[in-house]
C-alpha cells in the first residue's frame, strides 16, 4: 500500500518543484532517452547488430522531434520492432508529451490536476486553462481519425504495388505524414521519389502534412465556424500565411528547377507541377521529398532553407519559427513604415507583448542556427550551403537533407541532436526552462532614447 502511494506521488506533477517549461523539456528528453535505449537493442535491427548510442540517440531525437533526419536507412536497417518503436516515438512526439500523458490518464480514469492543466495549456499554446482537457480529447480523436482516413487511402494505393505490406506502409506513412515526421520505409534513403508523378500519393501525403502543420486550433475553428468572417484572428493569419507560402513556394520552385535535368527537367508537365507543389509543402516541416534534394539548384536550396526556417503553425505537429511569427513581424514592420501606432491584421490590433514575443522567437532561432552552423562548419567537411541546409532542417524539424546526414562526424550529429530538440520544444520554451524563476523588477527606470537604423 505504501509502495503504491509513493508511486502515485511520483506521478503527481504537483510534487515536483519544476516550472511547466521544465516539465515539458524533461518530458521530451525522457522519451528520447527511452526510445534510444530501445533502438539500441539487437531486436531493433534486421541483422541483430546493436546501433551505437549516438546513432540511436540521433534517431530517437529525430523521431520524437518529428524531424526525419536519419543516419541509418529506416526501411532497410530496422526490423519490424525497430520500425514500430520509431512510429510510436513519432506519434508521441507529434501529439506532444502532455497530450500523451492526458490520454493515459483518461484511459486510467485519473483526474487531471490544475498544475497538469497549466502545463497542457503551455504545451498546446492555449489562451486559457479553461477547456484545455476537452481540447486535448478533441486533438487525440481528430489525430487518429485523420491518420486513419489518410492511412486507408494510402494502404489501398500501395496494396496494388506491395501487396499486404502496402497496408502496413499506408498507415505507417500516414502517421509519419500527419505528424510532419518524414520518416519512410521505402529504403535506400529514397523517400517518395518513386511516386513523383502519382496524384494519389502526392495529394494524400501533402494534405496530411498541411493538416498536421496548420495546428489543431485552426482545424477545430474551421470545422466549428465554416465561414471566413467567423474565424478567429489566429485562424485567418495561419490560413492566409500558409496559403501564400504554398502558392509562392510552388511557383518559385517550378521556375527555378524547370530546366534542371536532375530534378524537374525530365518529368512530364503533370510531374513538374506535382513535384513543385510537393517540394513547396514539405519544407513546412514534413521532410518527405519526391525529387533528389541534393541535385537542386543553389537558389532552390536557399529558398527551401527560408521555407524550413518559417516552418508550420502554433499548436501543430511542426516546427520552425511558425507562420504567425512571420505574419506578426510583417504587420509590425508595415506599421512602422506607414507611420501607424499599432500593428494591425484583419482589422484587429496586435498586442505589443505578442510583437515582442514574435521578434524574440525569431532572434533566438536565428542565433541558434547561426551558432550551430558555425560549429558544424569547423567539424564537417561539406559546403557551407549544405551545412546550413542541414542545420535549418534540424531546427525546423523538417528532415530534408542534401544527403550528408549519414556522413556527419559524432560532433556534427550531437549538434543536430541539440538543434532538433530546441526546434521541437521551441526556442523560447527551452530558454525559459533553463532560466531561473522570473522576477519582476521592483523599480521602473525612466525612459531613454536610442537611435535605430
Amino acid at each position: 500500500m505504501k509502495l503504491q502511494t509513493s508511486f502515485s506521488n511520483l506521478l503527481d506533477l504537483s510534487e515536483w518543484k519544476l516550472t511547466p517549461y521544465q516539465i515539458l523539456v524533461l518530458g521530451f528528453a525522457g522519451l528520447i532517452l527511452v526510445g534510444a535505449l530501445f533502438l539500441m537493442t539487437p531486436i531493433a535491427s534486421v541483422t541483430g547488430q546493436r546501433l551505437s548510442f549516438v546513432d540511436a540517440l540521433f534517431t530517437a531525437t529525430s523521431a520524437v522531434c518529428v524531424t526525419g533526419l536519419v543516419v541509418v536507412d529506416t526501411g532497410t536497417y530496422f526490423s519490424l520492432f525497430g520500425q514500430l518503436v520509431i512510429i510510436f516515438l513519432i506519434q508521441a512526439g507529434g501529439l506532444g508529451i502532455m497530450t500523451m500523458a492526458t490520454l493515459m490518464a483518461l484511459i486510467m480514469r485519473r483526474k487531471i490536476q490544475l498544475r497538469e492543466r497549466l502545463i497542457m495549456q503551455e504545451a498546446l499554446n492555449h489562451m486559457t486553462v479553461s477547456g484545455v482537457v476537452r481540447l486535448t480529447q478533441y486533438i487525440i480523436m481528430a489525430t487518429f481519425l485523420i491518420e486513419f482516413i489518410g492511412g486507408t487511402i494510402l494502404a489501398i494505393r500501395w496494396y496494388f504495388d506491395l501487396g499486404a505490406k502496402g497496408i502496413y506502409f499506408g498507415y505507417w506513412h500516414a502517421i509519419s505524414s500527419f505528424c510532419n515526421a518524414g520518416f519512410d520505409l521505402f529504403g535506400n534513403f529514397s523517400s517518395l521519389t518513386h511516386y513523383v508523378d502519382d496524384i494519389t500519393v502526392n495529394l494524400v501525403v501533402t494534405t496530411l502534412i498541411i493538416l498536421g502543420g496548420i495546428g489543431f486550433t485552426v482545424i477545430f475553428d474551421v470545422w466549428d465556424n465554416r465561414q471566413w468572417h467567423n474565424f478567429s484572428l489566429h485562424t485567418k493569419l495561419v490560413l492566409t500565411t500558409s496559403s501564400v507560402l504554398l502558392f509562392v513556394g510552388t511557383i518559385i520552385i517550378f521556375l527555378l528547377e524547370l530546366n534542371n535535368p536532375e530534378t524537374l527537367g525530365e518529368l512530364s508537365w503533370k510531374g513538374k507541377i506535382l513535384a513543385s507543389y510537393f517540394q513547396s509543402v514539405t519544407p513546412r516541416t514534413a521532410g518527405y521529398n519526391t525529387i533528389d534534394i541534393g541535385k537542386m539548384q543553389d537558389a532552390s536550396l536557399f529558398f527551401t532553407i527560408i521555407l524550413m526556417f518559417i516552418g508550420a503553425s502554433p499548436a501543430s505537429t511542426g516546427g520552425g519559427v511558425k507562420t504567425t511569427t512571420l505574419g506578426v513581424m510583417i504587420a509590425a514592420i508595415w506599421a512602422l513604415i506607414t507611420g501607424k501606432n499599432d500593428a494591425e491584421l484583419f482589422r484587429r490590433r496586435i498586442n505589443q507583448n505578442i510583437i515582442y514575443k514574435a521578434f524574440t522567437v525569431f532572434f533566438i532561432a536565428a542565433a541558434l542556427v547561426i551558432f550551430v552552423t558555425m560549429m558544424m562548419s569547423i567539424s564537417e567537411k561539406f559546403s557551407f550551403l549544405n551545412i546550413l541546409f542541414e542545420v535549418v532542417s534540424a531546427f525546423g524539424t523538417v528532415g530534408l537533407t542534401t544527403g550528408i546526414t549519414s556522413s556527419l562526424t559524432v560532433h556534427g550529429k550531437l549538434w543536430l541532436i541539440v538543434t532538433m530538440f530546441a526546434g521541437r520544444v521551441g526556442p523560447v520554451t527551452l530558454a525559459l526552462a533553463l532560466a531561473l524563476r522570473s522576477r519582476k523588477g521592483a523599480v521602473q527606470y525612466p525612459e531613454g532614447k536610442v537611435n535605430i537604423g
